[in-house]
């Protein structure tokens, strides 16, 4: 996979918010390395999604379909 685009904090924060009391950072480098690749994969689906429609431009319809397949 390519270089993770999160920041540490954000993915901190985001682990606060879960209910975490404490967040080591090897668990914040991995959650970065899963959220890279959750995200990688529902974008590409929201690609195909887009082009099927005859389209090149990725709608936010084409995200939250992409995101109800991927929670399915």
């Amino acid at each position: 996979m390519s270089e993770v685009e999160f920041g540490s904090a954000a993915v901190y924060r985001i682990l606060k918010k879960a209910g975490a009391d404490r967040v080591s950072d090897d668990a914040v480098e991995e959650f970065k390395s899963s959220l890279d690749d959750i995200g990688v994969r529902i974008g590409r689906q929201a690609v195909e999604l887009a082009i099927h429609a005859g389209r090149k431009t990725v709608k936010a319809a084409d995200v939250k379909l992409a995101m109800k397949n991927f929670l399915e």
